[in-house]
């Protein structure tokens, strides 16, 4: 009697388990819903803004876009103290779409995910689905139907994804126009061993998915960047992905590596950005945030760098910061030469919840470098750790009067434990992801 009584005790906890489990699920897809039904929708291209008009994309209101994304945060460590009837990792990007099965059937929620500065890039959500059929690449001013370069060129929004596993050769720096997903998830994708990506004056961006590595300087040629215009380009540099003069950017779950000058560059007053969930690897300078120390209108940038893998290879710029707001949270950093996080030029630099791992070097400790400044000058400036694992005798150099609103602004999602980055970033870079099954 005593056993009957135990199993049905044990049989009604797994049931109100269970419906606490589908509550708190459809919890989570209810606000990420209505989080996503608030934010505005920019119907006009960043070509036609004016000179001023860039500030606008600044993030008016930082607490509450941190207090938003930590709610996620809570709901995804909810879900993860109910065991092995949840999938989901306290990553609040992966959690928000990785469990569903059937991701591929509703691929546009992943628009829904977004966290940080960059939170309310829509990219083509709003659009068609565009599919990728055809690798090449073999004219960038009359681009061929089917092909990555016609799809990044329209007008109007669009996803894009591809058919098939595929390597693009780019010939010329791949312009992309506004409200813009390029999505490799179910394919294995590739961007190598040509140009690569330019998001410039453009608005409402996500990248996705993609392996981007091997990238070259190109131009002194014609190249279109929309169904009415084309023109001459001057040589590119080389990155992965540079960003110029933009707004509204979401790069997540990128592999990249290898490339001739950065792998992620954002100058030109660019702002309300995130990077997350990317490995990096086989670099030297990594990221570039800020055009010089003498281009002030970077001063409204603000970007957050969240759940990355900086991994083997890389020497420098994790990244190098000009003028603007940086929140670095909950990253982990196991490779690095020179230093890894420096900047010049008085950005504010919030450094939360990440795991730095020092080289065996012993005069390469540090994980901050002020650039080309004098210790009275860049003792003002705002860097801060917090929370911040350093290992192997890494350390980093704080500076600054901890002004509340200078950080209120380079803030923009909770940090979690440091001692958790290893789960949050497990799955770093462009995922594996098989139609029919979570990914």
């Amino acid at each position: 009697m005593a056993v009957s009584r135990s199993l049905l005790a044990l049989s009604a906890s797994l049931v109100v388990l269970a419906f606490f489990v589908c509550v708190n699920a459809s919890t989570i897809a209810h606000e990420a819903e209505e989080l996503k039904s608030q934010s505005p929708t920019n119907s006009s291209t960043a070509a036609k803004l004016s000179d001023g008009a860039w500030n606008e994309h600044a993030v008016e209101n930082p607490e509450e876009v941190a207090a938003l994304v930590d709610m996620t945060i809570r709901n995804s460590t909810e879900r993860r103290k109910l065991g092995f009837f949840s999938c989901a990792t306290g990553n609040p990007i992966d959690d928000c779409w990785r469990c569903d099965r059937n991701w591929h059937l509703r691929r546009k929620r992943l628009a829904n995910c977004a966290i940080g500065f960059g939170r309310n890039a829509v990219g083509g959500r709003d659009g068609r689905y565009y599919v990728v059929t055809d690798p090449s690449d073999n004219d960038a001013v009359n681009p061929r139907p089917g092909t990555l370069r016609h799809a990044v060129i329209q007008d109007r929004p669009l996803w894009i994804v591809f058919k098939r596993d595929m390597v693009i050769t780019l010939k010329q720096e791949l312009i992309m126009n506004s409200f813009k997903t390029i999505d490799g998830r179910g394919a294995n994708v590739a961007i190598a061993g040509g140009a690569c990506i330019t998001i410039q004056y453009v608005t409402n961006i996500i990248i996705h998915g993609i392996n981007i590595h091997d990238c070259r300087r190109t131009g002194n040629a014609m190249v279109r960047s929309s169904p009415s215009h084309y023109g001459w380009r001057t040589m590119a540099d080389g990155d992965a992905i540079s960003i110029f003069g933009s707004s509204h950017i979401w790069i997540d779950h990128n592999s990249l590596s290898n490339c001739a000058d950065g792998l992620i560059d954002a100058i030109m007053g660019s702002t309300a950005i995130t990077i997350s969930n990317n490995y990096l690897t086989h670099h030297n300078e990594v990221m570039l945030m800020g055009h010089s120390d003498s281009y002030t209108r970077d001063k409204v940038m603000q970007v957050t760098i969240a759940y990355n893998h900086f991994g083997e290879g890389l020497i420098q710029r994790m990244p190098r910061c000009r003028h603007g707001y940086f929140h670095v949270v909950n990253n982990d950093y196991t490779h690095w030469v020179m230093y890894a996080i420096g900047g010049s030029a008085n950005p504010t630099i919030n450094s939360q919840g990440n795991r730095f791992l020092a080289p065996s070097n012993p005069f390469a400790k540090e994980v901050t470098k002020r650039v080309g400044s004098w210790q009275g000058e860049w003792k003002q400036w705002n860097w801060r750790s917090q929370g911040d694992q350093l290992l192997n005798g890494a350390y980093f150099t704080k500076s600054g009067t901890a002004a509340p609103a200078s950080y209120a602004r380079a803030s923009s999602l909770g940090a979690k434990p440091s001692s958790v980055v290893s789960m949050l970033t497990y799955s770093s870079g462009a995922l594996k992801c098989r139609i029919g099954m979570r990914c």
